[in-house]
């Protein structure tokens, strides 16, 4: 996209995470612009890739796919997932993650039974080593993505990490 986003197109990509089958009149109606406005926007976040599609969100364990682990994985060398094999040998790979440290890759994971989840370990083990966590509970899952604050105070330096001389360090 050639110019940043602004509030309105904020606006337009809540209303659309939030329900992406609004008409263009239905949203023009929650963003407050007209409806060729709010189509044309959309186009131009569709076409910077902003808008990267739509989708149906499943629910898994009504699908029968009630389990869901997450597997840090160590590659043998020449023996790296990414690399040795297909996304079709895996299909119940939902997320692949690129790691630092110790592990370089974490995936997650969902399966439809315990015995298929042993199964799904075992495939993935003849890569290397991994470390696996069972999902008991998801308490909170797909936050949508939001405008970044204007103000972040993460991006301020802390006063505990200053460099400083603070008063009782004399």
């Amino acid at each position: 996209m050639s110019r940043p986003l602004d509030g309105t197109d904020w606006r337009i990509l809540s209303e659309l995470q939030d329900d992406g089958r609004l008409s263009f009149n239905q949203l023009a109606r929650k963003v407050n612009l007209s409806a060729p406005a709010v189509a044309d926007r959309v186009r131009r976040l569709e076409e910077a890739g902003v808008i990267a599609g739509y989708q149906a969100r499943i629910d898994p364990a009504r699908a029968g796919l009630p389990l869901t682990a997450f597997i840090k994985l160590r590659c043998s060398p020449g023996r790296c997932l990414l690399k040795t094999t297909a996304s079709d040998e895996f299909p119940e790979v939902v997320e692949i993650h690129k790691l630092s440290g110790s592990s370089c890759t974490l995936l997650r994971v969902r399966a439809s039974s315990m015995p298929h989840l042993e199964e799904i370990f075992e495939r993935i083990g003849r890569h290397g080593e991994i470390d696996t966590q069972i999902v008991l509970s998801t308490q909170y899952e797909g936050r949508p993505v939001a405008e970044p604050p204007v103000n972040n105070p993460s991006a301020q330096p802390s006063p505990g990490w200053s460099r400083e001389a603070r008063p009782d360090d004399a």
